[in-house]
C-alpha cells in the first residue's frame, strides 16, 4: 500500500518574550520568530497502521520566519536542540501512546516563540539477537557466574556516570555466598529461557530455596531486616518475558554504548532472576551466547541498582589457584633489538585472516627496546602501514600458569593492540581448534574498553567467549594485563580486577602448550576504520612475566 505521510501542522499565536528595557543598539533588532510550524512524519503510517509501523520513529520538522535555532521538548522527559529544525525521535514506550511535543524557536537576541502539538505513536520494540542469545533458538539454561568477582553487586541509581553502571558499593567475591548455608542456595539457581514461537518463556528452578534480600524476607515467610537469607520458596511455573527499550540512567551516559545493551526484560507474575529484590524488570547490560550481565532497581529503594552476572556453563567451586614460580620474563632493560633467545617475528601482510591493513616487519622502527620498554610502533607509510608482531613460539611454550604484562596502549582510530596466546599445534590443529587466549585487545576507535576473549570450536571470531571492562587512561598510563590459566579455569584481569572467567575442562583446547604473542594491528574486522590523520603510535611494554 502506498505510504501516507501524516503531518500535523499548527501555527500558533506568537508569544513575544521581550522584557521592558531601554533601547540598546548593540544587540541589533530583537525580532521574535513568526509563523512557527511543526510537521510530524510518523514512520510507516498507512491505512492499516495509522500510528506508524511500530518503530516509534517520528521525523519532526519545524520552521519559522526569523528563527535561528530550535529546541524540541517532549512529554516523555527528553529534549533536543536542533539548529536546522529537523529531528528524528524514537518514542520507546510500548504500545500506542500520545505525546506532547513543544518546539521553542529562538530569534535574534534570544527572543523566543513556542508552540505545541500532540502525536500518537505505536512502538513495538524487539531484540531478536538477545532472544537468540537467551534461548539458543530453542531453550537454554543459565547459572550464576559464581567464580567471577562481582557476580552479585550493588551501586547507586543516579546520574553519576562514574558509578551508575556497575556494583560501585559492593561486589561479591568469587563463591562468596557458598560460605554459609544462609546464602549458598543462590548458586543452586537454574534459569531457563525458552523460545516458543513468538513467545519468550522463563522458568526458575531454585532447588526449593530462594536467597532473599533482607527487605523482602517476609515474602518468604521470614521477618524483614537483619541479613539476607535463604528461605523455602516456590518459584515453579512458567513466566512470560516481554522486551522493551530501557530509559535508565545508564542509557543517558556518554559511554552508554559500551555500558548497556538498552534492552529491558519484563517478567510476568512477579518473576525474578534468582535473588529476590522485589523487582521483575531487568536491564540487559551485556549479553553473548554464554555470558549475561543484568541491572535491576531495588524494589523498595529506587536509589539502588543491583547487578547479576550469569553464565551458561555451571561453575564448579575449586580451591583458588595461583602460580608464584617465575619461569619466564623479559624486563626489556637492554636497549636495542628484542632478545632473540625469547622472541621471534611473524612477518608479512595479507590481512592475517582479519582484513588487517598492516605489513609486519622486524625493522627497528617497528620493534625496539628503548628506555626499559619494548616499543611496538605502527607507522603509516604512504597509503600503507607497517608494524610488528613478536612471538615466543619455539622459544618459550607452556601449559598453565600466570601471565602478567605491564603495558601502555597506542592511541588513534584503527589501532588494534593485542597481548595473547595461541596453541602451539595450530599448524596441524587449525584455528580455532588449537585454542586462543586473548589477554588484552583494545580498539583505538573505542578508547579504554579492554577486551578479554577465548576462541575455540563453537566460540570463535565474533562469537568468541569474551567480556569487556572499561579502565581509565589506557593509552597514557601503564596497566597490568593478567591471565591465570589452570586445569579448572581461565581468568582474565586488568590491574588485578577479574573481568572474565571461563571454566576449563578436557572438552576445551586449553590443556596443552601455548606461546605468547605481542602485536599492534591496524584496521581489520576488529580494529575498524583507520583515522585518516593517523601517522604512528606505539604499544609500550614494561615487562612480560610468566609464573608456574
Amino acid at each position: 500500500m502506498k505510504k501516507i505521510n501524516q503531518y500535523f501542522v499548527l501555527i500558533t499565536t506568537i508569544l513575544m518574550l521581550i522584557g521592558c528595557q531601554e533601547e540598546d543598539n548593540s544587540f541589533g533588532d530583537l525580532t521574535a520568530p513568526t509563523n512557527l510550524v511543526i510537521e510530524a512524519d510518523i514512520q510507516g503510517v498507512d491505512n492499516a497502521n495509522p500510528y506508524g509501523d511500530g518503530s516509534g520513529l517520528v521525523i519532526f520538522e519545524a520552521h519559522a520566519d526569523n528563527a535561528i535555532s530550535y529546541k524540541y521538548v517532549f512529554s516523555d522527559g527528553t529534549s533536543q536542540n536542533s539548529p536546522s529544525g529537523v529531528y528524528q525521535k524514537r518514542f520507546t514506550q510500548t504500545g500506542i501512546n500520545q505525546y506532547t511535543v513543544t518546539v521553542i524557536a529562538s530569534g535574534k537576541g534570544g527572543v523566543e516563540t513556542n508552540t505545541s502539538m500532540t502525536v500518537q505513536v505505536r512502538s513495538d520494540f524487539t531484540d531478536e539477537e538477545a532472544i537468540t542469545f537467551l534461548t539458543g533458538g530453542t531453550s537454554k539454561n543459565w547459572y550464576w557466574s559464581a567464580s567471577e568477582s562481582g557476580h552479585l553487586g550493588v551501586g547507586p541509581n543516579n546520574s553519576d556516570e562514574s558509578q551508575n553502571y556497575y556494583g560501585f558499593y559492593y561486589q561479591a567475591a568469587p563463591w562468596e555466598k557458598a560460605a554459609s548455608s544462609d546464602s549458598d542456595c543462590l548458586y543452586e539457581n537454574v534459569l531457563t529461557f525458552t523460545k516458543d514461537g513468538e513467545i519468550l518463556k522463563y522458568e526458575l528452578d531454585n532447588g526449593g530455596s530462594t536467597f532473599f534480600n533482607s527487605a523482602f524476607k517476609s515474602v518468604g515467610g521470614g521477618s524483614n531486616g537483619g541479613d539476607d537469607l535463604c528461605l523455602g520458596f516456590d518459584t515453579s511455573g512458567v513466566k512470560i518475558v516481554s522486551l522493551s527499550p530501557s530509559e535508565s540512567v545508564v542509557t543517558m551516559n556518554a559511554n552508554a554504548a559500551t555500558q548497556t545493551r538498552g534492552t529491558l526484560m519484563n517478567f510476568s507474575d512477579n518473576g525474578f532472576m534468582g535473588y529476590y529484590i522485589g523487582q521483575s524488570t531487568y536491564e540487559i547490560l551485556s549479553i553473548t551466547a554464554n555470558r549475561m550481565v543484568v541491572r535491576a532497581i531495588m524494589g523498595s529503594d529506587p536509589s539502588l541498582a543491583w547487578y547479576h552476572t550469569f553464565t551458561t556453563t555451571q561453575p564448579v567451586q575449586n580451591p583458588v589457584v595461583d602460580y608464584t614460580n617465575l619461569v619466564f620474563s623479559d624486563e626489556f632493560d637492554i636497549d636495542g633489538a628484542p632478545d632473540t633467545t625469547k622472541w621471534g617475528y611473524d612477518l608479512g601482510a595479507g590481512g592475517w585472516g582479519n582484513a588487517e591493513a598492516q605489513t609486519y616487519t622486524d625493522a627497528p622502527a617497528n620493534a625496539t627496546v628503548s628506555g626499559g620498554n619494548l616499543v611496538i610502533t605502527a607507522i603509516k607509510s604512504g597509503s600503507n602501514y607497517t608494524s610488528a608482531r613478536l612471538k615466543s613460539e619455539n622459544k618459550f611454550e607452556f601449559t598453565y600458569g600466570k601471565v602478567e604484562v605491564r603495558a601502555k596502549l597506542p592511541i588513534g582510530g584503527g589501532t588494534w593492540p593485542a597481548i595473547w596466546m595461541l596453541g602451539e599445534d595450530y599448524a596441524t590443529n587449525t584455528w580455532p581448534g588449537c585454542g586462543e587466549i586473548d589477554i588484552m585487545e583494545h580498539k583505538g576507535n573505542v578508547p579504554n574498553v579492554i577486551h578479554g576473549t577465548l576462541h575455540y570450536p563453537g566460540n570463535s571470531g565474533g562469537n568468541g567467549n569474551g567480556n569487556t571492562t572499561t579502565i581509565a587512561n589506557a593509552s597514557s598510563e601503564f596497566h597490568v594485563y593478567k591471565a591465570i590459566w589452570s586445569p579448572t579455569s581461565i581468568q582474565i584481569f586488568v590491574d588485578d580486577v577479574l573481568f572474565h572467567s571461563v571454566p576449563n575442562s578436557n572438552a576445551l583446547p586449553f590443556n596443552h602448550d601455548f606461546f605468547l604473542i605481542l602485536n599492534v594491528a591496524m584496521g581489520g574486522t576488529f580494529g575498524g576504520a583507520i583515522d585518516s590523520s593517523f601517522t604512528q603510535s606505539a604499544m609500550e611494554i614494561d615487562y612480560v612475566r610468566v609464573y608456574q
